[in-house]
């Protein structure tokens, strides 16, 4: 097998040594990248074919239809390939959850902590309206410390209690720390209802990692809404 294959639309695929392209999955809808797994020149040829993501497994060496288990379906809207033709980019339309974990994306995990973000002076360009800056960090932060407590429990932890503990007692809380801040903006002081405020959105993260979801599924509903 040659690294030049499947041309289509005089773009040469290169496939390399073993046969492989990476290929990313991306929602065509809200642009989330989903997951990235491997394609052969079959798996290639499959998914022209049917419109729905197929793949090489590298672990058991077999064609891998995605959903053709759990019925979590990728279906195929454009097929892209990058400037040197050795990664593949598939937006889809997603049937369900493209995690084995059951999250929507397998990239639900930060790693290595905060990354410095360089001030707009430093990259020559004005700060882009409505950027979300330390606030979204903090968030993102926040949660991918609540999904590590959910896959990793640590003794003593309080979040891992109240996950273990189940939807009911989490949905409990949230309607208690709901009601703390209605409390406090009625007459506790802003310092108090800035405080009541964290605890709400801390308990609501914990309800998203309960229910599988992330805070990308909320934040696509509110650039739907703003459309």
């Amino acid at each position: 097998m040659t690294n030049e294959q499947m041309t289509n639309d005089k773009v040469s695929i290169r496939f390399d040594e073993r046969g492989l392209v990476p290929a990313v999955v991306q929602d065509v809808t809200t642009g989330q990248v989903l997951m990235v797994a491997w394609m052969n020149e079959e798996a290639l040829r499959r998914t022209q074919e049917t419109g729905q993501a197929h793949f090489w497994s590298r672990s058991r060496r077999e064609l891998w239809h995605k959903g053709a288990t759990s019925g979590n379906f990728m279906n195929v809207h454009e097929m892209w390939v990058d400037c040197d033709a050795d990664t593949l980019l598939l937006k889809v339309d997603p049937a369900g959850p493209a995690c084995h974990t059951g999250h929507r994306s397998c990239f639900y995990r930060r790693w290595g902590g905060t990354v410095r973000r360089p001030a707009p002076a430093e990259v020559g360009r004005p700060a882009p309206a409505g950027e979300g800056g330390v606030m979204d960090d903090v968030l993102d932060t926040l949660f991918a410390t609540i999904l590590d407590r959910q896959a990793t429990p640590r003794p003593g932890s309080y979040t891992a209690r109240l996950l273990d503990a189940g939807e009911d007692q989490i949905l409990k809380k949230v309607g208690e720390e709901a009601m703390e801040v209605i409390l406090a903006a009625k007459g506790q002081g802003d310092t108090r209802l800035i405080s009541e405020v964290a605890d709400l959105f801390y308990h609501l993260l914990v309800l998203l990692a309960a229910r599988g979801l992330t805070l990308t599924d909320v934040e696509t509903e509110l650039v739907r809404r703003r459309r």
